[in-house]
């Protein structure tokens, strides 16, 4: 076995079980490397010990390694889905990672116990469609995921025009005395006033349901059904209704262009890799209706292809199933064990790539629900799936002509400025500006560029206090002291040194949004916190304050340079500029519109923590209706006892 490492790590690999289970390894500094999982524990830790693995991507990582862990499990489907739980959580630097987007959309049909009409609550008899984001509960129904917006908003309306379902909110629908615009325009039944009874409108509701679960079929011959036995009863207002549905049904049937091959619920994924980039992209059927796609692009496809490389040579068994170790197969299968971890799994999976049997058992094992990937597919899933593959290649085409151009922008930037940096990737740029509303509400925003990109965690935002109002320069000053004063002194105590960790590092560019007289207050907090001044950069607004015009104005005493409008450079700056503005602007606009709508006091009434706080947002669409709700009303609100409801309402009155 290696010699770089110490005989405890080594002794604890010579003693590991031959068992399914999953593996970690950390470096010196007890930073996660990289998570694995074997059939077999200890035949797959020592292979990395005891081979040669050279200034391999696999050679770095293992000389890096100063710590194992190791988890045993009972079944390889069992490892899997617990590698890729870690993976997701703990993001360790060899492995392929899909950043956590934003929570997919729901349609939802409120009220569990509108079936059954069993309520006293109206609102809760004529149950609601609407657009929905965030976590499931068992008190509504459900369906999803959408893979956007437009999707749901799409089928809401495809609905509101067969079934006539309302989407008021509920104090809206409880306050209405006459029927509203829907109503006169035949997307809404009017169940507000009466127009419709709460048998007929749950009839309705099991329609719209059927719709979404892809029962089409069934679905226009109990409407047949049902307008045949009106017409039996000489109810011929009634039948004509029906009718009117039909006919609606069948035009939105026919608009949608449904495809009847037997599948309701469909994921299909495709995957393309090139340049050192991977793309996947998801598109969803649901229902059998095709709603559309959205594209994934993983990090540390690079680092992480050859560690997942050497791991494939060591499984034999995935050898003989055919299945070989192209990137390409490693990003997509990365991508299913991370995506649906969160996402419920439809029961078929059409890939553009073969993926392990081992991968599918476990989704079923996790899910309950039997899945099965379909690689090769025919006749309208291969249409689905040559849709999805184009959609990927598109998208990463894009991804890597916006790179190429952001990268051609960096070096142009560090080469008129002269700036001293190894490596353009690590180049870190940091801008400042300042917003209020006539002197009220200072903030001060920054924003941080680095990678090629702007990074939107390291943002921050600093409230002003303490200043004389509309003094930008004061307000300057206060957020270049708070910001870098930690940095200065851990320079300090680290002996002069900079340090490396991001938040405490000093940027090789600090953008201020401003001419010279910001640049100058910007030096005298450098000179006395002793930083280099030569990183400071203002960006001064040429004549006419013209996009383009810009002049870049310097601390050190250098003249002021004008790139040209059409250079690279200013491209840069200016984005990173516009950047800064727009984050300090949102920042103002929302602690001005906390201060007017009195959101601020909900967060200070006791007992209201940010669940209760979010729920009564949710109900009542904002601080504003919450402020108007009745005791009554803030009692609907799931934790909500009448003692805080009224407690509640006397503190927003």
């Amino acid at each position: 076995m290696s010699k770089a490492h110490s005989d405890e790590l080594l002794a604890q690999v010579a003693a590991l079980p031959p068992l399914p289970g999953v593996y970690r390894y950390f470096d010196a500094q007890d930073v996660l490397l990289y998570v694995g999982k074997a059939r077999n524990l200890k035949r797959r830790v020592a292979s990395y010990f005891s081979k040669q693995h050279g200034g391999t991507r696999t050679g770095h990582m293992v000389g890096k390694i100063a710590r194992l862990q190791t988890t045993v499990v009972r079944s390889e489907a069992e490892a899997l889905l617990l590698e890729n739980n870690l993976i997701k959580t703990q993001r360790p630097r060899y492995n392929i990672l899909f950043r956590d987007d934003k929570s997919y959309p729901y349609l939802k049909i409120s009220g569990v116990a509108a079936r059954d009409g069993t309520t006293d609550d109206p609102s809760q008899r004529y149950p609601r469609i609407s657009y929905y984001r965030g976590s499931v509960d068992k008190k509504n129904r459900y369906f999803g995921p959408y893979p956007n917006g437009w999707a749901v908003k799409q089928t809401i309306e495809l609905i509101q025009k067969v079934f006539r379902l309302r989407t008021c909110e509920d104090t809206v629908f409880a306050h209405r005395t006459r029927p509203c615009l829907l109503y006169q325009i035949k997307r809404c039944s009017a169940p507000c006033v009466g127009y419709i009874s709460p048998e007929d409108y749950a009839e309705d509701v099991r329609g719209a349901e059927a719709l979404l679960r892809g029962e089409t079929d069934e679905l226009l011959k109990k409407l047949e059904a049902r307008m045949l036995a009106h017409a039996e009863k000489l109810e011929f207002e009634q039948a004509a209704a029906v009718r009117n549905q039909i006919t609606a049904l069948s035009r939105v049937l026919h608009q949608q262009a449904v495809e009847s091959v037997g599948d309701k619920d469909v994921d299909i994924l495709a995957v393309r890799v090139q340049g050192g980039r991977a793309c996947v992209n998801l598109a969803m059927v649901r229902g059998g209706r095709h709603l559309g796609d959205r594209a994934y692009f993983p990090t540390q496809v690079e680092e992480a292809a050859g560690v997942y490389s050497a791991e494939e040579a060591e499984d034999a068994a995935r050898a003989e199933q055919g299945v070989g170790a192209q990137v390409a197969v490693q990003v997509l299968e990365a991508f299913i064990a991370q995506h649906y971890l969160d996402v419920p799994v439809p029961p078929v999976l059409i890939t553009s790539e073969p993926v392990a049997p081992a991968l599918v058992a476990a989704l079923t094992e996790q899910s309950g629900v039997r899945v099965s990937a379909v690689h090769q597919p025919r006749e309208q899933r291969r249409v689905w799936l040559e849709m999805a593959q184009a959609n990927a290649r598109i998208q990463l085409a894009r991804l890597l002509a916006e790179e190429g151009s952001q990268q051609a922008r960096t070096h142009a930037l560090a080469e008129a400025l002269g700036l001293d940096v190894e490596n353009l990737d690590e180049l870190t740029a940091e801008c400042f500006d300042i917003s209020h509303t006539a002197g009220e509400q200072t903030q001060a925003s920054c924003v941080v560029f680095q990678h090629h990109k702007m990074q939107h965690g390291a943002y921050r935002r600093y409230k002003i206090e303490g200043i004389t109002p509309g003094d930008d320069y004061a307000a300057m000053r206060q957020v270049l002291q708070r910001r870098y004063a930690p940095v200065a002194r851990a320079q300090q105590e680290a002996g002069g040194i900079e340090v490396t960790r991001r938040e405490l590092r000093l940027p090789d560019l600090v953008l201020i949004d401003g001419g010279r007289g910001q640049v100058a207050m910007a030096r005298e907090v450098f000179e006395q916190l002793g930083l280099d001044i030569s990183r400071i950069v203002g960006v001064e607004k040429g004549e006419g304050r013209k996009v383009g015009l810009e002049e870049l104005v310097f601390a050190d005493g250098r003249e002021k340079v004008y790139l040209g409008h059409d250079s690279a450079a200013l491209m840069l700056v200016a984005q990173i500029r516009d950047e800064a503005h727009r984050f300090a602007i949102t920042g103002m606009r929302a602690a001005r519109a906390k201060v007017r709508t009195g959101g601020s006091r909900l967060e200070d009434i006791p007992g209201i923590g940010p669940r209760r706080r979010a729920r009564l947002l949710q109900r009542f669409g904002g601080a504003r209706g919450v402020q108007d709700a009745s005791v009554a009303d803030l009692m609907t609100v799931d934790g909500i006892s009448r003692q805080l409801a009224e407690t509640i309402y006397r503190a927003l009155r």
